[in-house]
């Protein structure tokens, strides 16, 4: 009770402060009320303070005057980021909550799955309040995990500091970063080979240890890529296991540099889970992230009992993204983010030549015209998009006036502004417009990628995925008839052996057959027949 008595009275002296400056009493958001009893708020380490949460459900409003109910307790709490943290008035957090004896404490905050550690955005120059949280949301749609969010308002010390958005951070756990957990006296086998999550990043910030790439991106031969530990942390991960990463990246770098890289069965397919890289690239050509791929890049890889490919992901920091950069084209609709090297061969931070080599093969590139082509039916239409940024806008519609009344710069340019809208309607309004003509660019680009060789073509109604495929999953042969048919299926090895025959009466409409190669892998060649009418053959890549 004595705890609980204190928190309130800490919440009432907040309203008075809160008061004196914006008028604020209640929101349809959440609201944070975070207490350092007059500590200031360093870049590191983390000081121990009290944080509340008010949320009386959705639909509710919620009142400064209520109790604490979604949170109420002990946290740690520093400031984060780099530049956000530099140029912004409005400052980052990196918080943690605690039990009152500074021990970490799991929290579902706000619905959101059980941890301890999280991040609160700040957002500044975005004035849409939206590009991070809109990018994680898109994101999360398909690839595995992108951080989750919950748009709050936020007060520190009785100082009103406008929306906010509470995010999961880059973790390793079941419900962020699915990978196994590495303990420091795994050090040999399987237990060996994963889990790590690397980052490739500026040196600021935390977890700021790590090792240099053999290889120097393109365009800057004096320039350097380094790999920083982000899980296990430096303080943390072993010598064993540094040097097993170590080992994993510079092997896939080699093989990327060499001239068989592309190779199906021996090139990069062997070392690096494609779709992850398909759908990393994706995200970042959409928002046109002039920071994608060289800053804020993350990698992780699985033990080899559950995948061991290197995959990319997840992804993160979008504020100046989806055309909020006036430098280096990010601001505009057209070009690739991945040809930054060539743009701005002068900075210092740059990307790996390895983007350059996988977009050189045909196969990488019919790999993303194919998944583009499936998002943009029906993901990633552009009614699906806008009714997200509308969604978003709606959430924060009431608080915004708040937040630009306590950081009046609507009007105003902030770095890295492309666009200055006086209001924000017209910020949201820009937003809008920039995606939509980023789309329609992507489609007309991607739509002239190669064809995939098992994507149908006219008069060939068949499709076959997953293509490439792994010895122990089932390829699916999908295809339509117009009536009862007649149906034989064939699959050969390269040596022209016949592996499989398999007739079957197909009946109108969608019909599929399924196969598994027994364990073989290699390239092989498959032949579908219609009574009596040979489709076009196919390839399919087993691994």
């Amino acid at each position: 009770m004595k705890k609980r008595t204190t928190v309130l009275f800490a919440a009432l002296l907040l309203l008075a402060g809160a008061q004196a400056q914006v008028s604020f009493q209640s929101s349809d958001l959440p609201i944070v009320v975070i207490n350092t009893f007059g500590v200031e708020i360093p870049d590191e380490p983390k000081i121990m303070a009290n944080m509340g949460i008010i949320y009386n459900g959705p639909g509710q409003r919620n009142f400064l005057n209520n109790s604490f109910n979604a949170y109420s307790g002990a946290i740690g709490i520093e400031l984060r980021g780099s530049t956000s943290q530099s140029l912004s008035d409005k400052k980052p957090y990196a918080v943690e909550t605690r039990n009152a004896d500074g021990s970490n404490l799991n929290v579902a905050l706000l619905g959101m799955p059980s941890e301890n550690d999280w991040v609160f955005l700040a957002p500044f120059s975005d004035k849409s309040l939206m590009r991070d949280v809109l990018t994680y949301t898109l994101a999360g749609r398909i690839m595995p995990w992108a951080p989750r969010a919950r748009f709050v308002e936020v007060l520190v010390n009785g100082d009103y500091k406008g929306v906010y958005a509470i995010l999961e951070s880059i973790k390793r756990d079941n419900n962020r970063v699915n990978i196994a957990t590495l303990n420091p006296d795994e050090n040999t086998g399987d237990d060996l080979t994963g889990g790590y999550i690397l980052k490739i990043d500026k040196w600021t910030g935390s977890n700021n240890d790590g090792f240099r790439s053999n290889f120097a991106p393109p365009g800057n031969p004096a320039g350097e890529i380094v790999y920083q530990y982000h899980y296990p942390k430096p303080e943390d991960i072993s010598g064993p296991q540094q040097a097993y990463i170590q080992q994993y990246i510079h092997t896939f770098e080699t093989l990327m540099a060499s001239t068989n890289y592309a190779d199906p069965v021996s090139g990069y397919p062997s070392a690096i889970d494609v779709q992850s890289f398909v759908d990393f690239f994706l995200i970042n050509e959409m928002t046109r992230n002039v920071d994608g791929y060289r800053l804020s890049t993350f990698l992780y890889k699985n033990k080899n009992s559950n995948g061991g490919k290197l995959k990319m992901g997840p992804v993160w920091d979008f504020n100046i993204a989806l055309g909020n950069a006036n430098y280096c084209l990010g601001g505009e609709t057209t070009g690739w983010a991945a040809d930054f090297n060539t743009v701005c061969p002068g900075d210092y931070w740059l990307i790996p030549f390895w983007w350059d080599r996988l977009r050189d093969d045909p196969a990488f590139l019919s790999a993303i015209r194919t998944r583009w082509q499936e998002l943009r039916a029906n993901t990633f239409s552009n009614s699906a998009i806008m009714g997200t940024v509308d969604s978003m806008a709606a959430v924060v519609q009431e608080a915004q006036g708040r937040n630009f009344q306590r950081w009046p710069i609507l009007g105003q340019h902030v770095w890295p502004n492309n666009y200055v809208g006086g209001t924000y309607a017209a910020e949201v309004n820009y937003l809008k417009y920039w995606l939509g003509q980023r789309l329609a660019w992507m489609d007309g680009e991607i739509g002239a990628f190669p064809v995939p060789v098992n994507e149908p073509v006219p008069g060939n109604p068949l499709r076959v995925f997953p293509n490439p495929a792994a010895n122990a999953e089932t390829v699916v042969f999908e295809f339509f008839a117009n009536g009862a048919q007649w149906v034989e299926l064939e699959i050969f090895d390269l040596a022209g052996r016949r592996v499989l025959l398999y007739p079957t009466a197909a009946v109108q409409g969608l019909n599929q057959i399924h196969w598994q190669s027994g364990g073989r892998s290699g390239l092989f060649i498959y032949q579908l027949t219609l009574n009596g009418r040979r489709l076009p053959p196919g390839k399919i890549v087993v691994r």
